[in-house]
C-alpha cells in the first residue's frame, strides 16, 4: 500500500515539475503517461534489487564464519565489465560520429521529430505536445528521417539491421 501510494506521489511530483505550465487540460494525458513509466521504473528497480540481495545473502549464508565480501566471489567469465578493446572502440566511435554528421543534414523538423522519438523516447502524442504539431506530423517527420537516415548511412556503407 505504501510503495503504491509514494508511485502516485513521485508521479504528480513529477507532472508538476516538469508539466506545471501547461494546459490544465492536457494533465490527464500527461499524468497516466508518467505513472505508467514510474509503476515500470518501480518494478525494474525492485527486479534489479531482488536480484543482488538474492546473490549476495546466497554467497553470504555460506560464508558466516569468516569474513567476506561477496564482491570477489563474483565472476566476469564473459567479460562483459571490461572495456571493449580499442579497434571496436575506435569503430563504435566512427559509427557514433557518422550518426551524428547525418543527423546534422535533416531538416529541423524531421530532427526533432526523430530524436524526441527514438533518442528521448517519447511517444507520438507527447512528440506532437512538445513539437506543437499533430501526431500525424510526427509521424510523417520521423518516417522522413527514417528514410534519409538510413539512406545517408547505407551510402557511407554502414550496415543496418
Amino acid at each position: 500500500m505504501h510503495s503504491a501510494l509514494d508511485i502516485v506521489q513521485d508521479a504528480m511530483s513529477k507532472l508538476a515539475e516538469k508539466y506545471g505550465d501547461k494546459p490544465a487540460a492536457e494533465f490527464p494525458m500527461l499524468f497516466q503517461r508518467i505513472l505508467q513509466n514510474t509503476i515500470r521504473d518501480y518494478y525494474r528497480r525492485q527486479k534489479v534489487r531482488n536480484a543482488w540481495t538474492t546473490l549476495f545473502s546466497g554467497l553470504q549464508s555460506k560464508q558466516l564464519d569468516e569474513e567476506f565480501d561477496p564482491l570477489e566471489k563474483l565472476t566476469d567469465d564473459d567479460n562483459q565489465s571490461a572495456p571493449a578493446q580499442p579497434d571496436a572502440a575506435f569503430s563504435q566511435q566512427q559509427l557514433l560520429t557518422k550518426i551524428e554528421a547525418a543527423l546534422q543534414t535533416l531538416p529541423m523538423r524531421q530532427r526533432e521529430a526523430f530524436l524526441l522519438r527514438y533518442w528521448e523516447g517519447f511517444d507520438t502524442t507527447e512528440a506532437a505536445a512538445a513539437m506543437g504539431c499533430s501526431e500525424g506530423s510526427v509521424k510523417t517527420h520521423c518516417s522522413r528521417a527514417s528514410h534519409t537516415l538510413a539512406s545517408t548511412l547505407k551510402k557511407q556503407g554502414v550496415e543496418l539491421p
